[in-house]
């Protein structure tokens, strides 16, 4: 590889990381915007992550449409949500899928943006937990030290907002069960990607659509469709404006995780993603001018030391495991 190439490489994982963090970032800002802002002032948690599943599906429909028509300049895989056979194996999916992300809003919803890693910070921790129970993967020791540091880091957290009187109790119980949700949802996403032929953005279609139909009920059950029918600012440009940004946001976070993963490696997703946790829990402190204690921050780098060092130890044993299987095993 010549060092012109090298550089060109360099370039595009930069802009591919740089594009992941300012999509993810902005989403979270814009979400809590949504959700619990004074000048929108819309309590419809539910209706706000309907809309979003929406846009994303609008989107995977514009993007097979423009597939269909002009081929050579756009791809998409071809399927259907109404395809009965599919909605059997991916319905339960979806299920979960739309679990993961009302749970996720509503701790947001909840909490301030910079606690809000803070208060997803177990989902390493579950997903070592469900993989035992689902699937029977047995975690090392290592591994399990960096865990007992994350929950360390947790509760350190949590004994610090509550100390600052700012600690959401509700919330800090949605992002415990967005945790679990997450990990929940990637073991069994291994075993449905078969039935889309293991296309991830045919399996976020179907999520999206599905999901869309989910909330509906819930909605209603959640007496939101009045609120949202008296909202004061139903007819204003700002406020849809806001919300598509945040469901176009939605859509573009799948781009950007798929598009890092690929430039990179999953371990250096797993990093970037937690750097972009701790970026995000500093621009949230600057932002909404908030006073932490050094305790609080302690609390912080725990978690964030404690993932790095699980993702570090996960990848050494994967190399060693690889290694022991030699080249003509694997």
């Amino acid at each position: 590889m010549t060092s012109d190439t090298l550089c060109a490489k360099y370039v595009q994982v930069a802009v591919v990381v740089v594009g992941y963090w300012f999509v993810s970032i902005v989403t979270v800002f814009v979400n809590k915007t949504l959700f619990s802002s004074d000048k929108i002032d819309l309590d419809a948690p539910l209706f706000v992550t309907w809309y979003q599943c929406v846009t994303s599906t609008v989107i995977c429909l514009a993007l097979k449409l423009l597939a269909s028509s002009f081929p050579r300049n756009f791809s998409f895989p071809a399927g259907t949500p109404l395809d009965r056979a599919v909605f059997k194996k991916v319905f339960p999916l979806s299920v979960i899928f739309a679990t993961m992300i009302v749970f996720n809003n509503l701790c947001l919803k909840y909490v301030d943006v910079a606690f809000y890693y803070i208060g997803r910070s177990l989902t390493t921790v579950f997903n070592v937990i469900l993989s035992y129970l689902f699937l029977g993967q047995k975690t090392s020791f290592p591994a399990i030290g960096c865990c007992l540091v994350i929950i360390s880091g947790f509760w350190l957290g949590i004994d610090q907002e509550s100390l600052a009187g700012s600690l959401s109790v509700t919330g800090t119980l949605f992002g415990l069960l967005g945790s679990i949700a997450l990990p929940l949802y990637s073991i069994h996403m291994k075993n449905v990607l078969p039935a889309v032929n293991q296309e991830i953005w045919l399996l976020s279609y179907y999520n999206n659509a599905y999901t869309s139909i989910l909330l509906i009920p819930l909605m209603i059950l959640n007496h939101e469709v009045p609120v949202v029918l008296n909202y004061h600012g139903l007819f204003s440009v700002y406020f849809w404006v806001l919300m598509t940004i945040g469901g176009v946001c939605g859509f573009a976070i799948g781009f950007f995780t798929g598009l890092q993963i690929k430039v990179t490696s999953p371990l250096t997703h797993n990093i970037s993603g937690t750097a972009k946790a701790c970026f995000q829990t500093v621009i949230a402190t600057q932002w909404y001018a908030e006073a932490k204690s050094a305790l609080w921050w302690v609390s912080n780098l725990t978690v964030l030391g404690g993932s790095m060092c699980y993702t570090y130890v996960k990848q050494q044993e994967m190399k060693r495991d690889f290694t022991s299987l030699g080249p003509n095993k694997v």
